[in-house]
């Protein structure tokens, strides 16, 4: 039987505008007698707001006249025409122009190299490409892999700079969660060694340096070497 929308709903216009049995109600919306049952007797669903299943086209009129005629006829449900408008739409394969199909290479090479954390599969998606087409690309066994040049797929119109940053984003997003369980911490920038592991600081001076502090030295107190002596 076709699940209808809003069960609850439904049965709830059912038990108030038909003469239709419980069983007949349930049924048809998929609940059990006994929920129908409290429907009824106003101990469910009292906030709902009744669905008229004819006209949103999940149940003909000819059924439910059936159905109210004989207590064992079960009510068979349409398609409804609301569900044909709540159906995902499923996305059709990206299309690359013939003049573009060549660059592929050269994008995923660039992904390869500046995002390994993009799954094979986003790139696959993105690019239009396949993942053998990557592994070839990766392993350098491409038929063209002399003459591949990492190039961004924006740059190469194969991409929109919202859908390269959607897809990277995606991958740090996942590769950070990827990280914190498997308690991967990334330090960013240098730190500081224990003083016992760096040991004592040599202050070491470059020749030109030593060079140009002893000419000072010579220009300022010439007479320095004198004093010591006559002080002696």
């Amino acid at each position: 039987m076709t699940d209808i929308l809003m069960p609850k709903a439904t049965a709830v216009w059912l038990v108030d505008n038909t003469s239709l049995t419980f069983e007949q109600i349930a049924d048809f919306c998929g609940l059990h007698p006994l929920e129908v049952k409290g429907i009824a007797d106003g101990e469910v669903a009292r906030d709902i707001r009744g669905a008229d299943p004819i006209a949103n086209g999940q149940l003909s009129r000819e059924e439910l006249d059936a159905a109210q005629k004989n207590a064992a006829y079960r009510m068979k449900a349409q398609k409804s025409r609301h569900a044909e408008l709540l159906k995902p739409v499923k996305k059709a394969p990206r299309y690359t122009p013939v003049s573009r199909r060549q660059d592929r290479p050269d994008a995923i090479a660039w992904f390869l190299r500046n995002h390994p954390e993009v799954a094979d599969s986003q790139i696959a998606r993105l690019l239009g490409t396949t993942k053998a087409t990557i592994d070839q690309v990766r392993s350098r066994s491409h038929w063209n892999s002399a003459n591949i040049k990492p190039v961004d797929p924006v740059t190469l119109g194969l991409a929109s700079q919202l859908e390269l940053d959607g897809v990277v984003r995606k991958a740090a997003d996942k590769k950070a969660k990827d990280d914190a369980r498997r308690g991967i911490v990334d330090v960013e920038g240098p730190t500081l060694r224990p003083a016992s592991e760096a040991g004592a600081y040599e202050d070491v001076e470059e020749p030109e340096e030593r060079e140009r502090k002893t000419d000072l030295r010579n220009v300022f107190a010439p007479n320095d070497a004198e004093a010591y002596e006559d002080e002696d």
